[in-house]
């Protein structure tokens, strides 16, 4: 069962793990390409941001963005802000998102997403806290997949091996890090790939964080994953 009030927590923890890394850059490195093709860090922080926002549309009950557009365009508007602006923005944002997450709810209901995807709401915690620790990854400022939570780690390769179950690329796979196992890609009686390796770097694959060159795969080539 999903405890969203720990989730919770974890997020203020993720965040704060975040801020006070961030806090070490200036506004020229903030200026700087992230890991992520086109965007810079500041795009990264102002994503973070609206990103808080968003969910608490979602907890609310409001569409998460008004569109795509004015969810790009809101990105782009808020990327090139001085560092102390974003860092603030990052602060208060998320703590948006508590104040929305401690409100007394009926965490067993449906919530829609972007691109009317649903969800249970007690899962919206668990979706901010993969956005925080991802995008902390992609700042590029010495946060790795060796360093995040162990259990953030097999929670995220739980939910993105269920994401690419049933994607007709996708060939049954199974992965493991010698002490987990997850199931993946086409429905099948047995998996034609097994995908071995440590955990940090399947999630990394899985999440198109890395290329998989940490990885071995038996019976066949390392799958091709469709993007996120």
């Amino acid at each position: 069962m999903i405890d969203h009030a720990r989730d919770l927590v974890s997020v203020r923890e993720a965040t704060d793990r975040l801020l006070t890394a961030a806090a070490k850059l200036d506004n020229a490195s903030v200026a700087e390409p992230s890991r992520l093709p086109g965007w810079s860090r500041g795009h990264v922080l102002a994503h973070i941001a609206r990103n808080a926002d968003a969910l608490v549309n979602v907890l609310q009950g409001r569409p998460m963005y008004v569109s795509a557009t004015a969810r790009d365009a809101d990105i782009e508007r808020d990327a090139p802000r001085p560092l102390d602006v974003q860092l603030t923005d990052v602060r208060e944002s998320g703590s948006r998102f508590q104040e929305a997450g401690a409100a007394p709810a009926d965490w067993t209901r449906t919530v829609e997403l972007r691109n009317g995807v649903t969800d249970a709401a007690a899962r919206v915690p668990f979706r901010r806290w993969v956005e925080v620790e991802l995008h902390h990854l992609d700042l590029g400022i010495g946060y790795e997949l060796e360093d995040l939570p162990a259990e953030f780690v097999e929670r995220e390769i739980d939910f993105l091996a269920d994401r690419f179950t049933g994607h007709a690329d996708v060939p049954p796979t199974r992965l493991t890090d010698g002490t987990h196992a997850w199931s993946t890609g086409r429905e099948a009686d047995a998996a034609e790939v097994t995908v071995r390796g440590a955990a940090p770097d399947l999630l990394g694959w899985l999440a198109g964080r890395r290329d998989g060159a940490g990885l071995t795969a038996e019976g066949g080539a390392l799958p091709a994953l469709p993007p996120l």
